[in-house]
């Protein structure tokens, strides 16, 4: 891959990094001046990708919705190596891209694209590639943990974007992140804090990979 996209990872948890309770209800654990600034994020890149995971829970439309937004929408692109995306879906209504690793069939307006490496497994560099021949430049990654941290462990995330409430969920919570499987803590992911922002009662916090 001789280029690729700019990968912004967008978080939304609680203070101990969880996105949702364990029975899934995750709306909304940040406030709405934080999701407001999550729409103007959303406006600023080219794509949003979620993995199917977020799609089968929260049946997200994945637009910038906030007001004197008259720009083209991002395309919105879903990570779905078994190809469960419903037609019926938001994310299923046209201006997206499903990327799967199974035979391919029509699910309602989007597009559908086979990315596989030789194990049949999805390729996120093959992924990164498709994105980056239609003239996307710029990802906003927006979950879930297992999409997180499959970019993560290839260390293709180059910023993020974290919101984080003042609430506890604890650990029977949905993690942000899902297993890194490091085997030290100097394989560990580095970012280095760039800014810090109060918005409404939740802190916005900007990292940039070290």
């Amino acid at each position: 891959m001789t280029g690729r996209p700019t990968l912004t990872l967008k978080l939304a948890t609680s203070l101990d990094g969880r996105i949702a309770m364990a029975s899934g209800e995750s709306q909304w654990i940040t406030g709405e001046a934080a999701r407001l600034e999550g729409h103007r994020l959303r406006a600023r890149h080219d794509a949003i990708l979620v993995g199917i995971g977020t799609v089968l829970a929260d049946d997200p439309a994945l637009t910038v919705r906030m007001p004197g937004h008259s720009d083209p929408q991002p395309l919105r692109v879903v990570l779905d190596s078994r190809l469960r995306t419903p037609a019926t879906a938001q994310v299923a209504s046209g201006n997206s891209l499903i990327l799967t690793t199974v035979e391919l069939r029509p699910v309602g307006e989007a597009e559908v694209v086979e990315v596989v490496d030789a194990d049949g497994r999805a390729n996120l560099h093959a992924t990164l590639d498709i994105l980056y021949a239609r003239g996307v430049r710029s990802v906003l990654i927006e979950g879930g943990g297992e999409v997180a941290a499959s970019f993560l462990r290839e260390n293709l995330i180059d910023r993020i974007e974290w919101f984080r409430a003042p609430i506890l969920l604890g650990s029977e919570g949905r993690p942000c992140v899902a297993a890194l499987s490091l085997a030290k803590l100097a394989d560990a992911p580095k970012f280095r804090r760039k800014a810090v922002q109060v918005v409404g009662d939740d802190l916005w916090e900007r990292l940039e990979r070290i």
